[in-house]
């Protein structure tokens, strides 16, 4: 009976059947875009941590194998004899003459923090002597048990993907809700001939079941083909990223499957609440059921009144009575602008301050940047050939180290001591009346650096370092316009630096608060060193180590456009990339893919917020035609006292404006609350973001909004106001 009774129902009643089937792929394919991308965002991360640190989850490191019992060859086969112990490998490029590296894989990896203690005892080798991948180990959700603070990507993904869930239970509960409150009359004639609220609950849940069977199936699939144009989309805007390799789609079988049970499983839950809502009221209150518009005493509606009259005050009081329906249409079309407005905001803020704090900042410091990987500066063998390029203006070969120092509280500058000195201004503590200075070295080829004591106005020698002489005034300015003071007095006329034990003196030739033309970031709180080649190789290279890749800065003789740069980039590839591992950048083609990942950082956040509106719209044109036959009711009752139906546009045009303007004039102040504080943390002029603020895209946005809303009350109106109203009202049943 109840099968051949939905059937039929089915058949009969297409308009709510497609909107439960429409409400149902929805939230499948919004389920299956949302796994897709997190799992290939997954994948891509696995992926990149492969490429930089390698495959291996467990490493031991062993000093030299000085005898037969423990050679190369049976550390292998020690450790392959774990049982746990898939494979273990010499790794050549990490091995040297003091020492033996074996990187370890494992069946089964989660026992890896318990197993890799117990092999490096089992070798008589201490716990100092084994690491682990962590970083790939933590992307598959294996965690040091003895880490305070464990990474939660899963914990969050969980909680996200809950709030999901239960976003789509409340939208979609409104499909639902809308089809059978229109069949409480028919439901309470079964109750009261013997249908059991079980029975009736099951019904309904048939119902849906079989509606949502084919949609589920079919926005899984749509959400993968989505979640495909994401990732093509992402590869498309970060094409030119340097340094990072492109994405590609993955899927797999479980993915799909957890999606479409989960989907299944919030449509019947969406279902679940108002079936057991309608089999619990009793057969008399269903069949005395009405099925109108509640219009209830409430509280004026003033604001309506005051600006729209009776007519206002009608539609204010109809939209109290459709609270409850509108509710989801409310949440959406508010998150959906907040979040395109804010997201909009922070995106213009992000972009002003790259630009201001690199790009225009350093725009006259380099053209091409050359990273030498895994190379001395010493070893680098072709700076005369680059500085010999006609379309090279000038070439800085260069490499970074680290050294601290010393500095006696006498040292210190009048400046900065009439600020209360190094400890206030840098958090610095003093002892034994001297502070620990951290010295940032840069070395730099002696022609550059022969060229840099022309540019300061000293004598030209490669026999000392120049000693950047500032420190950041952060008591008297912010870290967006830094004003500097001298860090030293002037008169010290060396410097001993310290690492690793060892120390070294080395002669200073000048102060200055001039840096080289280089692309780099000095540290606020430092005495920077900018030393030859020469000094580094005869004393300071033995003392600091340096890190292990070297630089080569580029200033162009050309126009430095995009075309230009390319060429001569293709030129110092050709003849660096022989003999050195590279990567290259070129300040132009930077530029141009950081605005590209900006606006696709724009498009598919925005797609989101997109979704997010066309959900909440959705509902409204739910809502405005599933109330369609409730409503007749109601404004028959308006037209039999005296209500013209112009009047009645009137009124849903009152109502099509609070429902778009409310999330508006909500979502306007807190972006501007938003952009104040962000404009002011970031220390930011506000004009230099209201001349670039995105006004024309959220009004565009907002405009879209009050269109779609306006038209969903078009159309209900209409229909509506084509019904014999008389006939309506003449068949009105009020109990």
């Amino acid at each position: 009976m109840w099968k051949d009774y939905s059937g039929n129902y089915i058949k009969n009643n297409r308009a709510s059947s497609i909107s439960i089937m429409a409400a149902a792929l929805v939230a499948a394919m919004f389920f299956s875009m949302l796994c897709s991308i997190a799992y290939n965002f997954w994948a891509y991360d696995v992926e990149r941590i492969m490429l930089e640190e390698g495959d291996w989850q467990g490493r031991i490191v062993c000093e030299a194998l000085g005898s037969d019992d423990l050679s190369e060859d049976n550390l292998l086969s020690l450790v392959s004899q774990f049982a746990n112990v898939e494979k273990a490998v010499v790794n050549e490029e990490l091995s040297t003459k003091e020492g033996t590296v074996v990187d370890v894989y494992f069946k089964n990896a989660k026992t890896i923090y318990r197993d890799m203690p117990s092999i490096a005892a089992q070798l008589g080798l201490n716990k100092d002597s084994i690491r682990y991948n962590s970083l790939l180990l933590s992307r598959y959700f294996i965690h040091d048990p003895e880490d305070a603070a464990p990474p939660m990507l899963l914990a969050l993904y969980v909680v996200i993907l809950i709030i999901v869930a239960v976003s789509l239970i409340l939208i979609i509960r409104g499909s639902f809700e809308l089809s059978m409150n229109a069949r409480i009359h028919q439901f309470g004639i079964f109750s009261s001939i013997g249908a059991t609220p079980r029975q009736i609950r099951t019904c309904l849940l048939q119902e849906a079941a079989v509606l949502s069977i084919a949609p589920i199936l079919f926005g899984s699939m749509f959400g993968i083909l989505m979640s495909y144009g994401v990732i093509k989309a992402v590869n498309f805007f970060a094409a030119d990223v340097s340094g990072r390799h492109e994405a590609s789609f993955q899927f797999h079988p479980s993915i799909f499957a957890a999606t479409v049970f989960i989907s299944f499983l919030t449509v019947i839950f969406s279902a679940w609440i108002p079936a057991r809502k309608l089999s619990r009221m009793t057969p008399l209150e269903a069949i005395r059921n009405t099925s109108g518009l509640l219009l209830k005493k409430t509280k004026h509606s003033r604001i309506l009144f005051y600006f729209f009259g009776i007519k206002g005050e009608l539609a204010g009081n109809a939209l109290k009575a459709q609270k409850k329906a509108l509710r989801i249409s409310f949440a959406s079309l508010l998150l959906s602008f907040l979040g395109f407005s804010i997201m909009l905001c922070f995106t213009t803020l992000a972009d002003i301050s790259t630009r201001y704090t690199y790009f225009e900042r350093y725009q006259d410091a380099w053209d091409i940047m050359i990273t030498l990987k895994n190379t001395e500066i010493s070893d680098f063998s072709l700076t005369d050939e680059l500085q010999d390029m006609s379309k090279i203006r000038d070439a800085m070969v260069y490499q970074k180290a680290e050294a601290m120092t010393f500095l006696p509280e006498g040292f210190q500058s009048d400046e900065l001591s009439s600020l209360g000195g190094l400890e206030p201004i840098a958090g610095t503590p003093k002892a034994d009346g001297q502070f620990k200075v951290s010295v940032p070295i840069v070395v730099l080829d002696d022609t550059s650096f022969l060229n840099f004591c022309s540019k300061i106005g000293i004598t030209p020698s490669l026999d000392g370092a120049i000693v950047l002489n500032q420190i950041w005034d952060s008591i008297n300015s912010n870290f967006r316009y830094k004003e500097y003071v001298p860090f030293v007095r002037e008169d010290n006329q060396a410097t001993t630096l310290y690492k690793n034990d060892k120390t070294v003196q080395i002669p200073v030739l000048s102060y200055t608060q001039t840096v080289p033309t280089l692309r780099e970031e000095y540290e606020n709180y430092a005495l920077v060193h900018f030393i030859p080649l020469s000094i580094w190789n005869k004393t300071l290279g033995e003392v600091c180590k340096a890190e292990s890749d070297s630089y080569i800065r580029i200033l162009s003789n050309g126009t430095a456009d995009l075309a230009d740069l390319d060429g001569l980039e293709r030129e110092i590839l050709r003849l660096v990339s022989g003999q050195y591992e590279i990567e290259s950048e070129n300040r132009v083609q930077e530029r141009l893919s950081n605005e590209n990942l900006i606006r696709g950082m724009v498009m598919i956040l925005g797609a989101f917020c997109v979704l997010l509106a066309i959900i909440g719209i959705a509902n409204v044109f739910l809502n405005t035609l599933g109330f369609l036959r409730h409503r007749k009711q109601e404004f028959a009752r308006y037209m039999s006292i005296g209500l013209t139906p112009q009047e009645m546009r009137k009124m849903f045009c009152i109502e099509a404006f609070v429902i778009a303007g409310k999330p508006l004039l909500i979502t306007l102040p807190l972006t501007v609350l938003f952009v104040q504080y962000a404009v002011t943390a970031s220390h930011l002029d506000p004009m230099v973001f209201w001349s670039d603020a995105p006004i024309l895209p959220i009004l565009i946005f907002a405009a879209a909004i009050a269109l779609f809303v306006a038209l969903a009350y078009y159309i209900g109106g209409k229909r509506l106001l084509q019904c014999d109203l008389n006939e309506t009202l003449r068949n009105d049943a009020l109990v």
